[in-house]
């Protein structure tokens, strides 16, 4: 096997679209489908499930997976040693951001890394920031912006970056039922919208069991940015961290709700592991936003 047919197949799996993958790699359709066919016969098993609907990862593709990602992440370690012992530093760098982070919090580090840095490629991948650390811990990605969790995983290192206070919001005209005669919001009594998982999630599930109230949930999101769409359809109460919002297009239809509790803030950083930090690279872009932030 090939280090760029394992590239091909990695790109294919992850996308689960075979048009979209030969785009991706640059290939054309039937070259790509040449080298899936390639590996399986290399492996001698279907790699993949596909009708005309969907394609799936067979069992064998699952475990291709892991061993591709493995191997190209050694060769490009391999690769970017023999450089750096003549001094450069070069290589391939994958960053998993939300993209509320992708326009606040890395515009000025990824373009001062890129002039400092021309020879290195950076490959950002956007998407729900709940799911920033677990990639980074499975090394599929070598660098994401996270916040940093209540329990951090031992192999886990956190560079942190900013802090934002995490908000309660909902839509104008949501009728907010109250305790008693107090203005406080009776959440045993309140639609929530709230994050499938993540720090915000966890925060509102430890204060909702201290108090005793058994949440009404209407929706699960994944992504701040979905949360803030439906809390602005009126679908119910949501939290999420003040630079969400702030960053939001919808920010000007959600209103803060009046004394709702205070959860700790956000700590927002880069996360990686020290293997990754190891890589002259990925060290280079650490070092950087430490000095930037």
């Amino acid at each position: 096997m090939d280090i760029q047919a394992l590239e091909t197949f990695i790109k294919t799996a992850e996308l689960l679209h075979f048009g979209r993958a030969s785009r991706a790699c640059n290939l054309s359709p039937s070259a790509l489908t040449r080298t899936i066919q390639r590996l399986e016969e290399e492996t001698g098993q279907p790699l993949f499930l596909r009708d005309n609907r969907s394609v799936a990862l067979t069992d064998a593709g699952r475990r291709l997976l892991a061993y591709a990602r493995n191997a190209v992440r050694e060769w490009r370690h391999f690769r970017e040693e023999l450089d750096a012992g003549a001094g450069k530093v070069v290589g391939t760098i994958s960053i998993y951001a939300s993209i509320t982070a992708v326009y606040s919090l890395l515009p000025d580090l990824l373009e001062t890394y890129r002039a400092t840095h021309p020879s290195v490629h950076l490959e950002l991948r956007t998407g729900a920031e709940e799911r920033a650390i677990e990639q980074v811990l499975g090394g599929e990605i070598d660098l994401a912006v996270a916040a940093l969790p209540d329990r951090r995983p031992a192999q886990l290192e956190f560079l942190p970056l900013a802090e934002t206070p995490l908000v309660f919001i909902a839509h104008p005209s949501t009728r907010i039922p109250t305790v008693g005669k107090t203005r406080r919001p009776d959440f045993s009594k309140i639609p929530l919208v709230v994050p499938h998982s993540g720090t915000a999630r966890r925060r509102l599930d430890v204060w909702l069991r201290g108090k005793g109230i058994s949440p009404a949930i209407s929706s699960e999101v994944s992504g701040n940015e979905a949360l803030i769409a439906l809390v602005r359809l009126g679908s119910g109460i949501g939290i999420v961290p003040q630079l969400a919002l702030e960053r939001s297009p919808f920010r000007n239809d959600v209103v803060p709700v009046p004394d709702a509790p205070r959860l700790d803030p956000y700590v927002v950083g880069l996360c990686s592991t020290r293997r990754n930090l190891g890589r002259a690279a990925v060290r280079a872009m650490w070092d950087l936003a430490e000095k930037l932030k």
